[in-house]
């Protein structure tokens, strides 16, 4: 890729995006409103499990059922989004996560916590079905290759922003207004997001020359074998879908900030806020490093490849760093670093993957690539959560997290001879 001027990386660039590509924009409008009310949420269901519970090992759980059932959809997920209309699948997920989130509403005791578990695995599968779309179809609605960055670094800054709004204020309406009040604003959020899908007006040809879809299709085994054919034949591409990965190691931040909240660093009494500050840091962190990544890059792939490397190291210094936190706000200051890094790589990755896979394949090679993450993420924040219960330290245990940050740093590193050849 040829190398841009900084400046194609700036806050005008955004804006002119925002500005100029329709489509692009209701898919942005589309992100905001329903990643808000995701982060809204999922301080509300920390918060909710921990109470009722009493367990770390409870949010350990909750996470891995807003993981794993990912994994599992891959091949239908990857199928459908490269045979049908990936924006119809967007809504028809959309649609659904509507009701799924407002039956938590009846989640008030203990003895109800089983619904619960079947709640998230439901809306897990629709995000499953949404994500794969939304990163396939960006580089059908970009204009050039420098509007896929930005358009990838526009999407990865919004979701920390999102994170850091929706998570910091989450706490507080639940706080003042019951997680009720949570429940049926995260539903509203997805109502309008299918809102704004429908009104897009571009014109998908990923499936063109495929002959209509079957309900059989969804067993067949054909597409996803050709998916694997596809990865296989180019080393470089495996070695990027394994980015995902290898943050996924750092997964046990999903129940070490709940636990730093309620345990360590507890306001008033209550975890509630600090968890939401706490991951409030972690949608700043995020933020930052979204901005820093094109202007760092400039859509120069030896400069992404770098840039994820350097952003493994940094988040695996960061929890490390975590550990010795002496106060609430020098542990926010540690996550908000670590994630600046990791929301590099996923930059770097994304857009990398997207210049190296065909349009036809992408539902399946991004499908892949959640998979791994979510895969990794999954065991290692279920395994955090019993360490906790078991009487593990959580500073321990952040401290454990940072070292094992550096195993994908390593195995990035050692890849870097494919690119050599």
């Amino acid at each position: 890729m040829a190398a841009a001027g900084a400046s194609s990386y700036s806050l005008t660039a955004y804006g002119r995006l925002l500005r100029d590509n329709r489509d692009f924009r209701l898919l942005w409008f589309s992100q905001v409103v329903s990643e808000l009310g995701d982060w809204l949420y999922a301080v509300a269901i920390y918060s909710l499990l921990l109470e009722l519970t009493g367990q770390a090992k409870s949010v350990g759980f909750a996470v891995v059922l807003q993981l794993l059932p990912q994994v599992f959809m891959v091949p239908t997920a990857g199928v459908l989004n490269d045979r049908l209309s990936r924006r119809s699948v967007m809504i028809f997920a959309d649609l659904c996560r509507i009701f799924i989130v407002l039956a938590m509403i009846f989640v008030k005791t203990a003895s109800m916590v089983w619904l619960v578990w079947i709640l998230l695995f439901l809306e897990t599968v629709m995000w499953a079905l949404f994500e794969p779309g939304r990163s396939a179809i960006i580089p059908n609605l970009a204009r050039n290759k420098d509007e896929i960055l930005v358009a990838n670094a526009l999407s990865s800054s919004t979701w920390a922003i999102n994170l850091a709004i929706g998570s910091g204020i989450g706490g507080l309406i639940a706080f003042k207004f019951g997680r009720d009040t949570v429940f049926v604003l995260n539903a509203l959020s997805f109502a309008l997001s299918a809102a704004l899908l429908w009104r897009m007006k571009l014109r998908e040809t990923h499936a063109d020359h495929l002959p209509p879809f079957r309900v059989i299709d969804l067993i067949d085994f054909k597409p996803v074998w050709e998916g694997i054919q596809y990865v296989r034949r180019d080393a470089r591409m495996l070695a990027t879908l394994m980015v995902k990965a290898g943050m996924g190691l750092l997964g046990a931040h999903w129940v070490l900030l709940p636990i730093f909240g309620e345990r360590v660093f507890p306001i008033a009494g209550s975890g509630t806020l600090s968890m939401s500050l706490l991951f409030g840091a972690r949608g700043v962190g995020a933020l930052i490093g979204s901005f820093a990544s094109g202007y760092w890059a400039r859509n120069d792939e030896s400069r992404m490849r770098a840039g994820i490397l350097y952003a493994f190291l940094l988040a695996a210094v960061s929890y490390s760093a975590l550990a010795f936190a002496p106060s609430l706000a020098s542990a926010c200051l540690t996550v908000a670093i670590g994630h600046a890094g990791s929301s590099m790589a996923w930059v770097y990755s994304t857009t990398m993957l997207q210049g190296m896979t065909g349009d036809r394949f992408r539902g399946r090679v991004f499908s892949a690539d959640f998979g791994g993450l979510f895969l990794v993420m999954s065991a290692v924040s279920y395994a955090a959560g019993q360490l906790v219960d078991l009487g593990i330290g959580v500073r321990a245990l952040a401290f454990a997290t940072g070292l094992l940050g550096l195993v994908p740093a390593a195995t990035w590193l050692a890849s870097q001879r494919l690119w050599k050849r």
